[in-house]
């Protein structure tokens, strides 16, 4: 019997996975790249069994397969310093993002909080790469993805 829960969904960072889910992935990803692979070849190339792939098989996908025409509201935590806002909306708008709403507060003691919805397009380039550049802008202290309606 399938409960509620298991159809919770959670964002980790791929540094966070442990090695046998990173290594399903892999399998996911040779089986889609390469046609006529079996899953017993893929599954050996990735290093994993046969078994631990069919048991996390359905369970893991990168992020970016799972967001095209969804809305996605993430928060930034920022050092108050001029043009910060404008990168980081910068490369939204490089990776074909649309941006919905932008809530900011009042920066206190240098920091800010910034809270964007984005909708995510067909022609969007990779989210999951969108979302570590604008990680690693200089200035961004903390990036949270809240929801993904």
């Amino acid at each position: 019997m399938v409960k509620e829960e298991d159809y919770e969904y959670y964002v980790v960072r791929k540094k966070a996975l442990p090695d046998v889910l990173l290594k399903v992935a892999e399998t996911n990803r040779l089986l889609q790249a390469e046609k006529g692979m079996n899953i017993q070849r893929a599954a050996q190339l990735a290093g994993i069994s046969r078994s631990s792939y069919y048991k996390y098989k359905d369970d893991i996908f990168p992020f970016r397969d799972n967001v095209r025409g969804k809305t996605l509201t993430f928060l930034l935590v920022l050092e108050d310093v001029p043009g910060l806002l404008s990168r980081v909306l910068q490369v939204i708008a490089d990776y074909k993002a649309n941006l919905l709403t932008i809530r900011q507060t009042i920066p206190i003691n240098g920091v800010a909080t910034l809270t964007l919805s984005i909708d995510i397009r067909p022609t969007t380039k990779d989210v999951a790469a969108m979302i570590g550049k604008i990680e690693l802008l200089e200035g961004i202290l903390e990036l949270k993805i809240l929801s993904r309606e």
